[in-house]
């Protein structure tokens, strides 16, 4: 077996019992690594871990929209190493990484992407907060569990449960709901297909890596909701044209 190449990066992703990445937001970032071919290595960080870690590190965590500090640290989060320079937030490593490593290029924004990434925040992410949030917690070691639960049932307003999400048909009611928005979604992603697999048509962009690995990271958490989302048209061409680059999952 040939010998790896000395990582020109350091990749912080979110730590799961599968050993595997399944966090949407470091998949983007797996992604563009692995179609770029830049050699890099990960580290896998419990979720109570992230914020000392990343504080022990000096990383900086940015600003938020309305321009004051960002206080919350998170993954993906990357060293590069031939510059010593920290980044932290997808949006912010996937410009990093199209200007430090241009070819091949991925295209990060375009007006149809746009309109794919924003109508699936909230179809999809509706349905994936449903649906795989309250099943996330079987693939977390003890110590993320106790960190997920508390967190994430505080987001819910401190009155129900993880599982409460997935009862009394509640699941049902939110993927009736989305089946519209995921048929639009399906459609704009079909825009090109006479030209290839992906969003623009032949090549991948940065959509193609948002929808591909958000379909990974849920089938890491549970298969069928995979093959949800993969039955309505568009998806599933999304993500078998990105496959290649899915091979490499930690």
């Amino acid at each position: 077996m040939a010998a790896q190449a000395d990582p020109d990066v350091i990749l912080y992703d979110l730590a799961c019992i599968k050993n595997v990445c399944f966090s949407p937001a470091v998949w983007r970032i797996r992604l563009m690594l692995n179609y770029k071919k830049i050699p890099y290595r990960t580290i896998f960080l419990e979720f109570p871990d992230i914020e000392p870690t990343l504080k022990k590190l000096g990383v900086d965590p940015g600003t938020i929209p309305s321009g004051q500090k960002n206080t919350f640290y998170s993954v993906p989060t990357i060293q590069h190493l031939p510059t010593n320079t920290f980044l932290m937030d997808s949006s912010r490593i996937a410009h990093f990484l199209e200007t430090t490593y241009p070819d091949p290029p991925v295209p990060l924004i375009s007006p149809l992407g746009t309109k794919i990434e924003s109508h699936s925040r909230l179809v999809i992410g509706s349905v994936f907060r449903t649906s795989v949030m309250p099943r996330e917690i079987h693939i977390l070691s003890p110590r993320s569990q106790e960190y997920f639960r508390r967190t994430r049932e505080a987001r819910l307003g401190g009155r129900q449960r993880l599982e409460d999400l997935l009862a009394e048909g509640k699941e049902e009611q939110s993927w009736e709901a989305a089946r519209e928005g995921m048929q639009v979604i399906g459609e704009l992603l079909r825009t090109n297909a006479a030209e290839g697999p992906f969003v623009l048509g032949a090549t991948p962009s940065s959509p193609d890596f948002f929808v591909a690995g958000s379909l990974e990271a849920a089938r890491v958490v549970d298969e069928g909701v995979f093959e949800r989302v993969c039955g309505f048209p568009g998806f599933r061409e999304v993500y078998d044209g990105c496959a290649a680059w899915m091979e490499r999952k930690d």
